[in-house]
């Protein structure tokens, strides 16, 4: 009888050890931050070429997606010809799928403006941007339509927390760049302080945007990189003023956690900045090149970069979780692919 005892003790603590084993893992994933809220967006997509990517994005259940600039390549003053390569893009079926449900923004760039960096002189640009409006089924009484430029704002309220989503036009108003003719770069910063990316008309509405807004999170979409200043291509850091002008704007508005999103270089990468003044790092996400990608990409100076330059095909995505105050924010490819993360605490 005392062996049938001791063998019962034997086996109820042996099973109690196999049930602490397996509770362990659960415990462990109950820690794992929480989604609430997702953005998709992407920049640089050539109507002729294939993309793959639509049924990837839509993987990470994105509430809304963001054209970051360069929707077609379709440099012209045939507004004829705009239009066509337009309706080539809208009528893509599978373009069409991942859409559907989706609450779909959008700034334009270059190529799709109409110009390769192009700016304020670029004489269809009324025309262009009708049809750019057109693509998005943008109704005709929109106050898009009255305005010069394709600048917009959108809130989202997401339980308590609230995200603004700013989407800025850099053709428009953009005036002339400063050519390198001292180096191998294409332009240089220019010393003139009345050189301007958005103009005084989008300039006037970002700051009432940013002094009526409560939000707990504002993405502010820029089309070109805003912190990448090196290379010497298209970039807000070809301005200097208007880099400083902005980053002052944030901090007098108390903007809560600004992250800006960018595209146009072909490549993509993160990087970061604390400004002095704000009480978070600024963050500019660059993801460019959704259907063609800067694949020779050999290095280039960037001394805000955080981590790698992703050379490949990618899109971006950032996924909010409000109950930790984070943004996970990825660069991601061919098959969902993860290149490149960072975590923000904000």
């Amino acid at each position: 009888m005392n062996n049938f005892k001791i063998l019962l003790l034997f086996l109820f603590a042996f099973s109690s050890c196999k049930t602490d084993k397996k509770t362990t893992p659960e415990v462990l994933n109950t820690t794992k931050p929480a989604t609430d809220f997702v953005i998709a967006f992407g920049s640089c997509n050539n109507q002729n070429l294939p993309n793959t990517f639509w049924g990837e994005i839509k993987k990470n259940n994105p509430a809304v997606w963001i054209w970051g600039g360069d929707i077609i390549y379709s440099d012209t003053e045939d507004m004829a010809y705009l239009e066509q390569n337009y309706l080539k893009q809208k009528n893509n079926v599978d373009y069409m799928n991942f859409i559907k449900n989706l609450d779909v923004l959008a700034t334009w760039d270059d190529h799709d403006y109409g110009v390769n960096d192009g700016g304020t002189e670029y004489p269809k640009k009324a025309e262009a941007q009708q049809l750019f409006l057109d693509f998005f089924d943008v109704p005709k009484n929109d106050e898009r339509r009255m305005q010069e430029g394709v600048y917009f704002a959108k809130d989202y309220k997401v339980g308590a927390k609230s995200i603004k989503i700013i989407l800025l036009d850099t053709r428009y108003f953009r005036t002339a760049l400063t050519d390198d003719t001292e180096t191998k770069k294409r332009y240089k910063p220019a010393i003139n302080t009345d050189a301007t990316i958005l103009g005084e008309k989008q300039w006037n509405w970002l700051q009432e945007q940013l002094e009526n807004s409560q939000a707990s999170y504002t993405i502010i979409m820029s089309s070109i990189q805003f912190l990448s200043a090196e290379h010497g291509f298209e970039t807000w850091g070809n301005m200097p003023s208007e880099v400083e002008k902005l980053e002052k704007l944030l901090i007098s508005t108390n903007t809560k956690n600004a992250i800006i999103l960018s595209g146009d270089r072909h490549i993509s990468e993160f990087s970061k900045k604390e400004v002095n003044g704000l009480n978070y790092p600024l963050i500019d996400f660059t993801s460019s090149g959704l259907t063609h990608s800067y694949s020779n990409f050999s290095g280039e100076n960037n001394q805000f970069r955080f981590g790698n330059v992703v050379s490949e095909k990618s899109f971006g995505i950032l996924k909010f979780d409000f109950e930790n105050d984070t943004v996970l924010m990825e660069i991601r490819g061919e098959n969902n692919k993860l290149y490149e993360t960072i975590s923000q605490k904000y």
